[in-house]
């Protein structure tokens, strides 16, 4: 008999739903999205409940965490609002946002084991070793686990407050950024600086990197006291690519770790740490294939708590999970804009599940366009350091990037590679020269696909530059009113 499985995540930030029905995923969608728009917003919005029920009422109900433990661990770490509050109490939590059904039964799982079952169950592995590498779940920061014949056996933990991810965001803050929402913009601005702080910070705040553990001297929770003597714009540069060398340097050391642990020449990454897509770049020699759900983030753990309710595998068949614009996509209307050097956006078809847009909310240009990546940075309302990514025709890919030992193709933007023609290409071109490269199959999004092939068609060009149809900030457009309201607001064409 068939049975519909719900996971939910909240209440921390980027809340989240998930449904699956035996082994198919009929929608994932991310709070932020839906109403009020708040970024990374942390409480279920009433539309993405509506959207989510649309497909049906659940059979069970799954909660992405273990509230009890992540309680004790906010007594221990002085958190006492939090630890305290009875509105978090998951079963009462939903019954306030309309998720409460007669005779539906609510289960919980913990927070790095929803990550796990998140990468494991929609992999393509048979046998695997699962890292997850995150701020915090309830204790575990780091766990190594162990994945065959869909079963799942955890083989180490790192527990708070030694914590890789939450050193990260941690310096992301030092550096007058926000965390848990900008700590892409501080792998971003690594590009510009050299990390001539690497040692200072290691030898201040790092006990041990070896053997698969990472400890700290101190608690990081709150953040770090960390100044340079010059307090420059350079310097923030610097302490960026700084931080990023050392995470870099610890998560190859805990790689070979989970080597060493398992014979599997498979890994599955997850946790918010596996977005840093710089640092998956310097981890992908050592398997033979990698795999990161699209939304390995908390977001990602709605489907992970599902999943993990279900213990088997699913049909991963594409991230277009969320809410569906039903049209038709407009290729050559398309084609014939960015043809003219113009700006376009689309909005079309299901959402992405995960932060990245990959054509169906997306911000589309010509890369070769001298000022195209000022101008889209104007309309977005970003700081010019921000890169682009490509997005390029699947079978191109080797003739215009350098791609990762080990990375053949990257549907979702997670690897960086080194563009062998930059002089081409300035417009998806970081000031190291590399790009968060997006390749595009014959079995991805039929409509984005057939965009490329059309604009190869017409230019000799296989890629475009794709960016999320966002202003800095805020969520990605959602659904048709969003499409409209972009439009009119800032001057650009939405299909």
């Amino acid at each position: 008999m068939s049975k519909k499985i719900m996971g939910v995540s909240a209440l921390f930030h980027d809340a989240s739903i998930a449904m699956i029905e035996d082994d198919q995923i009929l929608f994932a969608g991310h709070s932020e999205r839906y109403g009020a728009k708040v970024k990374l917003d942390q409480d279920l919005n009433p539309e993405l409940v509506k959207n989510a029920l649309q497909y049906g009422s659940p059979d069970e109900l799954v909660w992405y965490e273990n509230h009890w433990k992540k309680r004790r661990r906010q007594v221990y770490a002085g958190e006492y609002k939090q630890a305290f509050s009875l509105d978090s109490f998951p079963k009462k939590y939903l019954k306030k946002h309309g998720l409460s059904f007669k005779n539906t039964p609510l289960s919980t799982f913990d927070h790095h084991y929803s990550h796990a079952c998140a990468g494991y169950y929609t992999s393509p592995f048979k046998d695997a070793v699962i890292v997850v590498i995150d701020a915090i779940g309830e204790w575990d920061t780091i766990t190594i686990w162990e994945a065959k014949d869909q079963k799942i056996t955890k083989l180490h933990s790192t527990r708070y407050p030694h914590s890789l991810g939450l050193l990260y965001t941690a310096f992301t803050v030092n550096i007058g950024l926000k965390p848990l929402h900008e700590e892409y913009i501080t792998m971003g601005m690594a590009g510009y600086g050299e990390p001539v702080y690497y040692e200072q910070i290691r030898d201040k705040y790092v006990e041990w990197m070896g053997n698969g553990e990472f400890k700290l001297k101190m608690n990081v929770h709150k953040g770090v006291d960390f100044k340079p003597k010059q307090d420059t714009a350079q310097s923030m540069y610097d302490i960026a690519a700084s931080i990023q060398a050392l995470t870099e340097d610890a998560l190859f050391n805990i790689m070979r770790c989970a080597q060493r642990k398992t014979k599997s020449k498979n890994l599955v990454f997850m946790g918010g740490v596996a977005l840093n897509c710089k640092a998956n770049s310097t981890i992908s020699n050592l398997w033979d294939n990698i795999w990161i759900m699209p939304s390995p983030g908390d977001s990602g753990n709605s489907l992970g708590a599902a999943l993990a309710k279900r213990n088997e595998w699913v049909e991963w068949k594409t991230s277009f999970l969320g809410y569906n614009i039903d049209r038709p996509y407009p290729v050559k209307d398309i084609v014939y804009e960015l043809s003219k050097n113009k700006i376009c956006g689309v909005a079309n078809g299901r959402a992405e599940f995960g932060p990245r847009a990959l054509g169906h909310r997306s911000l589309l240009a010509d890369p070769r366009g001298p000022g195209i990546k000022d101008r889209v940075n104007t309309i977005k309302k970003r700081q010019k350091f921000r890169p682009f990514a490509p997005a390029i025709l699947e079978e191109h890919v080797h003739d215009y990037f350098d791609m990762p030992k080990g990375v053949e193709v990257s549907p979702y933007m997670q690897f960086t590679a080194q563009c062998k023609k930059p002089h081409l290409f300035p417009a998806i071109i970081h000031v190291d020269g590399s790009s968060r490269v997006q390749t595009v199959g014959k079995n991805d999004s039929p409509g984005f696909r057939a965009l490329l092939e059309e604009w190869y068609r017409v230019t000799e060009c296989p890629m475009l530059l794709n960016t999320s149809l966002n202003i800095r900030g805020k969520p990605m457009v959602n659904d048709e009113k969003d499409a409209e309201d972009w439009e009119k607001e800032y001057n650009v064409k939405v299909y």
